[in-house]
């Protein structure tokens, strides 16, 4: 019998180097999340920014619903929408609209922020982000259930609020909160009794507090009666891979350095090495991306379902490392080769072939009764004429010139 279904999507930020036209950067975007779509993937997250020039996408709503357009099955989600930087019933209200016209294809990953110089632009002090997030947060989720509320904090004021649709989702769209190494996210998640987000689930620090933040969200969830399930807990990690090792090693050399570039001189996750060394080497090493085959994809999923002690989503971070053929041709590795094994997509089909294998020697007998009566039958009638050597032999009949069998 077939177990639970891992499911299977991309993070996309988006990561796009400043040497291209922005554009057609934005439009490739849309060209993966069809792709997926096509492939059967579950999920693609939208990435909310508004510096820096590499994460281009400003508003994951616009984006959602023009994919949502361009595609069939695959849940669009925001990844994430940045609390701190919208009025809540705004937000909600966006957020509800689209679960509408998405016919519940919608997500709503939410965080603080993760760009010090958006929350700079916006006069927002990043010390105060987390709180506004857990401000909003207590507003949203109850605006999204379809209940009046009413609410005053220092940034902002609800007046019996309430959306004026009742939510398409019941209770309401699928919620997400980002977490990352420190308990911020796992104490909110908990608390709500929402879904967890770990962005950085294979860096050092995040994958090490996997299993840590849960145990926080659940604790938590449990003081505010709440449960938590594993089956809405998705980890992020870079993934890139191809038909041997050292083909897919060359693909990432075409955007890799771009990608480390912004990490370790604008980017407030600490994802890119700094020892000097290989970088392909190093993230190999430290455990933080795949760069290889189908089955060290296997392996790194195998990793952090023993780490975090189960999850239900595993989401590539979307990245430029390679050009987009080969990044393409990468989903579609994992989708025909990865996804099957964690999703028991050939249980029956094994046991099927295991069947026919083992019963075979019957199967054949029977294969042959069959077709040596319809002979028979034929000679009877017909005598042997017309019928070939080979055929009479096996059922241990001569061919005589007086056309008699014997």
């Amino acid at each position: 019998m077939a177990g639970a279904k891992l499911r299977f999507g991309a993070f996309i930020a988006p990561f796009h180097p400043l040497n291209e036209n922005p554009t057609l950067a934005i439009e490739r975007d849309f060209e993966l999340v069809q792709f997926m779509d096509k492939l059967g993937y579950d999920e693609a997250w939208i990435g909310e920014h508004h510096s820096a020039g590499y994460e281009l996408i400003a508003s994951p709503e616009l984006f959602i619903a023009t994919a949502a357009e361009r595609t069939r099955h695959i849940r669009l989600g925001t990844g994430v929408s940045s609390l701190p930087y919208h009025h809540p019933l705004m937000l909600a209200d966006r957020i509800n609209q689209l679960d509408h016209i998405t016919r519940g294809r919608v997500m709503f990953g939410v965080g603080p922020g993760a760009l010090p110089s958006d929350a700079y632009m916006m006069g927002i002090e990043v010390a105060k982000q987390r709180d506004m997030m857990d401000e909003a947060l207590d507003v949203i989720i109850p605006l999204l259930r379809g209940e009046t509320v009413t609410a005053k904090t220092d940034w902002f004021e609800l007046n019996n609020a309430r959306l004026q649709m009742t939510p398409y989702s019941r209770p309401s769209v699928d919620i997400a909160v980002a977490s990352q190494v420190s308990p911020t996210g796992a104490t909110a998640a908990g608390r709500h009794g929402v879904g967890l987000l770990s962005i950085g689930a294979t860096s050092a620090g995040g994958f090490n507090a996997l299993s840590t933040n849960w145990a926080i969200a659940e604790e938590r969830a449990k003081e505010a009666g709440n449960t938590m399930d594993r089956a809405a807990w998705r980890l992020v990690g870079p993934v890139h891979v191809a038909e041997t090792r050292e083909k897919a090693r060359e693909n990432v050399r075409f955007g890799l350095e771009k990608w480390l570039y912004y990490f370790r001189e604008v980017a407030a996750l600490p994802l890119a090495p700094t020892d000097g060394s290989d970088p392909v080497d190093a993230l190999i090493a430290s455990g933080m991306a795949v760069v290889g085959t189908p089955d060290d994809c296997i392996a790194q999923i195998d990793r952090l379902q023993e780490q975090s002690g189960g999850f239900g989503a595993f989401l590539q971070m979307a990245h430029n490392w390679a050009d987009f053929e080969e990044t393409k041709r990468s989903y579609e590795l994992i989708a025909r080769y990865v996804m099957p094994k964690f999703q028991d997509l050939n249980i029956n089909r094994d046991a099927s072939l295991e069947w026919a294998r083992t019963n075979r020697e019957t199967f054949m007998g029977q294969a042959m009764m069959a077709v040596g009566s319809r002979v028979a039958q034929h000679i009877e009638k017909k005598g042997t004429e017309n019928i070939r050597p080979e055929i009479l032999e096996a059922m241990g009949i001569k061919k005589s010139g007086s056309d008699a069998a014997e």
